[in-house]
């Protein structure tokens, strides 16, 4: 996903994290790593998502986590926040969440996010986790080959960066704005998806951005 508005009971992207999981009252596990385990956003999610037809639960870790890989590789849906990517990636290689994520993944398990959420699960990214000037990053899991963007119409330099990146060597990738998503089904591209209207994703080469055929939800 490439940004909000999310953690809402009404978030039609949320809907369709549920919906692909495609079993009864999916195990939704909430990583709010990136956002250092805010309790604020944790609550969020819980408000969010107790009301749907699912068992919400969450890891933290910071602080004394206890067996976060083992709880978040029984999840059927892993949801990520937002925030500081190459923080959050960090601290799951040192608690061992990125090869728990890879076991639920190869298990059939869907992953999704936004902004950080969206970016960790490809072999590289646009990011600002270094400061405010955006910058690519090729420490990702390396799920999904290429780069990722989030936040393509939500914030001024995010295209034009994401852009010159890829026509300097960066690897290729997508791109979704605010309330757009790309889908794959194992590691193959599905669909984009949208919330919002003219919202979009896109897929980003050396010669610029080609919008997607986009899903209204």
């Amino acid at each position: 996903m490439g940004g909000g508005p999310l953690l809402h009971e009404e978030a039609l992207l949320e809907d369709e994290l549920l919906r692909l999981a495609g079993v009864e009252r999916p195990l939704v596990c909430f990583l709010a790593t990136a956002k250092a385990d805010d309790a604020a956003s944790i609550l969020s999610f819980y408000e969010a998502f107790l009301p749907r037809d699912c068992r919400p639960d969450h890891v933290e870790l910071f602080g004394m986590p206890d067996d976060p890989a083992a709880r978040v590789a029984r999840a059927d849906v892993v949801y990520v926040h937002g925030g500081n990517t190459a923080n959050m990636l960090a601290l799951w290689r040192l608690h061992r969440v990125d090869e728990a994520l890879r076991s639920a993944w190869e298990r059939g398990a869907v992953l999704g996010g936004w902004s950080a959420g969206g970016c960790c699960w490809f072999e590289a990214f646009v990011t600002d986790s270094f400061g405010p000037r955006l910058s690519g990053y090729d420490r990702g899991l390396g799920f999904l080959a290429g780069s990722f963007c989030p936040h393509y119409d939500g914030e001024t330099n995010r295209r034009p960066t994401y852009e010159r990146l890829v026509a300097d060597g960066f690897p290729p990738g997508y791109a979704a704005d605010d309330g757009a998503a790309v889908v794959f089904s194992d590691t193959n591209f599905t669909e984009a998806i949208a919330q919002r209207e003219r919202a979009s994703a896109y897929r980003v080469g050396p010669d610029g951005s080609e919008a997607l055929p986009t899903r209204m939800l």
